[in-house]
């Protein structure tokens, strides 16, 4: 490749090349316009999600079953006259043969009728009008009037006066001549981290990148973020997080977190509007809603910008970085640069749009829909808790990127043909008051593209624990895979719409599997961070680290290793290679702490040491907040059987852990970051059932250093309930560790927490 600097692109992807600029010398007089651009769209939804299927944004009228409100726009014609009009649109139903075309609307100029379209065309493309439309007067209004209230679409209009000049059938190049888009984008930047997708990992990323000194560009393509945990998709976020080894990691995801109990849960409980203003409130992000990433640019093998485009005006902007994220979840920025990739053949997870409905006070009618499934009740799980949850989902053999449109409209199909069964079949005389309050149109999805990092995490590594040293970011969902329940894969063979969940659960949701850092970046994209569900894990992997609040927690990670790379002038691989101890401990920070440069000191607001959360408040004694290093007993590698407790009060952290196990052990270890003298103290809680006589070693270098045994059962002599182990010379890089086991203790062997405090 050397130093040329190459464009992919992903923009129109039903084209090849630049294309169908064969428009006559004697060009028509006409007018484009994009419905996305509309001045008021009404009960109109800009539709963002298939841009990279089908080459644009359009306009949505999902009404549940009664038509939206008119979507408006002033526009001027070249001149009064007759026009021919074609509309961009489809039958969205055509492709199965289903009858009855419920996404049918009507183009109106100044109130009158244009024609009416979306009954015709299994795919996306022109439907023109039978009969050209006399435009009165050049200034006019523009209306799309809904008739069906079920997912009617439209795309764009184009009106000319020529009855030859029918627009392309591939129309990339064409559409920029008609918004008459500039030749090169507006340049933004440039920025130390561009973060693509604002999910719950882009977000982590963002504000974790942010606060620790890091200029950050935010690029959502929906005008709300969460992703799946936004009011959109309502997807409730799950994982625990303030775990592991590294127990303030999530701290960041939590200030922004949904409230919801249970998914789908209400608008209100997701929060759009405090999720934007927490990213709003951080100086070092600039965000960049409803634009959407289609390009990237590469010189030398690394990214040197990515291109998005406002989904509302066309407008382009390029954003200029040394560093990227990909966060689509998608992985379509590692696709566009060329990243290795990896995506099952068969039998991934699917989509799901989950639904909600009520009871009102009187009789609700809701149409018939020969077009959607035919079901009647006994074909679908009764949504006895008023919502179809989950497992509501499809396209596990489908394509879920080039297909996803697809996938999300068959999901349509499915729920409105539960809902007629229950208003117009065998339901009805249960649900005469039966109402459809909310289907979601954003699909949420759960797997496709995984962008390939130096590490490949395994559903093996995860079951035996394998300890990388890198291992960072808690998973403590269980390895969760979704397959189709089989009373439905008989029925609908090609694309069952209910699955099932199969679950592993093997994995410590208490204290969670580190999941490495090394899958948080590109193996052959020398520049491109990756968080969410499309990092470097198996399919089976994927299982256990897809869930949102996990994945925000890729995204904490990922945010302060960005610091690293700028700071050092170094690569994501570069943070693993030589700077992986400054990036553990920046891991031991608040997650509102904070500079304004990389090259800054981190200031750590009095309030960031009140934590509180899944774990509980925490007892008074942080343990970032002594001298020296204190090894909490999260962080300690722990063999055998330990309960957790929290009746003896001036513990260190959430909690400390004891047990009987003759097998059981736990060491607390550290690395000296420079020679000299330390001494080293452990923290326990006395109580009449702790042993007498618990085994205690110190090493050094991997030396045994000293031996003692402990009775528990007396109080600590020092302060914080801590006991002196002794003091000890050691060089710069060495390890000093404390064994603590339960064999022969004469009780329950107690861990709290060990200091390794310098001796002046």
């Amino acid at each position: 490749m050397g130093s040329q600097t190459i464009m992919k692109t992903l923009r129109y992807p039903l084209i090849a090349l630049a294309i169908s600029l064969l428009i006559t010398p004697a060009q028509a007089q006409s007018l484009f316009v994009e419905a996305e651009s509309f001045d008021q769209p009404g009960g109109w939804k800009l539709d963002t999600q298939f841009i990279d299927n089908m080459g644009s944004p359009y306009l949505l009228a999902h009404g549940l079953g009664k038509p939206v409100a008119d979507a408006t726009t002033k526009v001027t014609f070249p001149k009064a006259g007759k026009y021919h009009v074609f509309v961009r649109t489809k039958d969205w139903v055509a492709r199965w043969d289903a009858k009855g075309a419920p996404g049918k609307f009507e183009v109106l100029v100044d109130g009158a009728s244009a024609g009416v379209f979306g009954d015709e065309g299994k795919v996306w493309g022109w439907q023109r009008a039978d009969d050209p439309i006399e435009v009165k007067q050049a200034g006019a209004v523009i209306s799309l009037r809904d008739l069906t209230g079920f997912d009617g679409r439209c795309d764009s209009i184009y009106f000319t006066m020529a009855p030859d000049d029918a627009p392309p059938a591939e129309i990339a190049e064409w559409r920029r001549k008609q918004l008459g888009l500039a030749d090169k984008p507006v340049e933004e930047g440039p920025f130390d981290l561009v973060v693509i997708g604002g999910g719950y990992s882009g977000m982590g990323a963002a504000i974790s990148a942010a606060r620790a000194g890091c200029k950050v560009a935010l690029i959502q393509n929906r005008g709300v973020l969460g992703g799946n945990g936004s009011s959109e998709v309502r997807v409730w976020a799950m994982g625990n997080i303030r775990r592991g080894k590294y127990p303030r990691i999530g701290e960041i995801i939590e200030e922004f977190a949904d409230r919801a109990k249970k998914s789908p849960g209400t608008y209100e409980e997701f929060g759009d509007a405090h999720k934007e203003a927490i990213i709003r409130a951080e100086k070092n992000i600039a965000l960049f809603l409803h634009h959407h990433a289609n390009a990237v640019a590469m010189k030398d093998g690394r990214i040197i910008s990515v291109d998005a485009f406002d989904t509302r005006s066309g407008a382009e902007k390029r954003f200029l970085g040394k560093l990227f994220v990909d966060c689509t979840g998608r992985g379509t920025i590692g696709h566009l640069a060329g990243a290795d990739t990896e995506m099952e053949v068969k039998g991934r997870m699917g989509m799901s749009n989950m639904w909600r409905w009520e009871n009102a006070d009187s009789p609700q009618g809701f149409p018939e829909t020969p077009w959607a499934l035919d079901l009647n009740m006994e074909d679908f799980p009764y949504p006895r808790d008023f919502h179809g949850q989950w497992f509501w989902e499809s396209g596990y053999d489908k394509d879920p990127i080039g297909d996803a449109e697809g996938i999300r409209d068959w999901n349509l199909r499915a729920v409105y043909g539960a809902f007629n069964a229950m208003k117009n079949r065998d339901g009805a005389e249960k649900h005469k008051n039966a109402r459809l309050t909310w289907l979601a149109y954003i699909g949420g999805p759960r797997e496709s593209r995984r962008l390939m990092g130096d590490v490949i995490l395994t559903q093996d590594d995860i079951v035996a624990k394998k300890d990388f040293p890198d291992g960072c970011v808690p998973s403590t969902w269980s390895i969760d895979l979704h397959y189709p329940k089989k009373q439905y894969a008989k029925r609908y063979p090609d694309n069952p719409f209910i699955s099932y969940a199969v679950h592993d659960r093997r994995v410590d949701r208490e204290y969670g599997y580190p999941v490495p850092y090394r899958c948080f970046y590109s193996r052959n994209v020398p520049n491109l961070f990756m968080a969410g569900r499309c990092i470097s894990v198996t399919h089976q992997a994927l299982g256990t680290v897809r869930v949102m609040k996990t994945c925000g927690m890729m995204g904490e990670v990922v945010g302060k290793a960005a610091s690293i790379c700028v700071k050092e002038d170094c690569d994501p691989r570069g943070v693993y290679d030589s700077h992986l101890e400054t990036l553990l401990a920046m891991l031991e920070l608040p997650g509102k702490a904070r500079r304004a440069t990389v090259d800054d000191e981190f200031v750590i607001p009095a309030d960031a040491m009140k934590r509180a959360g899944p774990l509980g408040p925490m007892s008074g004694v942080d343990p970032s907040s002594l001298p020296g290093v204190v090894v909490d007993d999260q962080k300690a590698k722990k063999v055998g059987k330990w309960s957790k407790g929290t009746g003896l009060k001036g513990y260190f952290g959430f909690s400390y852990l004891y047990s009987s196990d003759q097998g059981a052990s736990a060491t607390f270890s550290t690395k000296l970051a420079k020679a000299g003298k330390v001494e080293v103290r452990l923290a326990y809680g006395s109580h009449e059932n702790r042993g007498s006589a618990v085994p205690v070693t110190v090493s050094v270098g991997g030396e045994v250093a000293r031996q003692l045994k402990i009775d528990m059962r007396k109080p600590a002599p020092l302060e914080h309930g801590m006991i002196s182990l002794g003091s000890y010379d050691a060089g710069a890089g060495a390890e000093i560790a404390v064994k603590v086991e339960a064999r022969g203790a004469g009780g329950n062997a107690h861990v709290d927490a060990v200091q390794f405090l310098p001796v002046e």
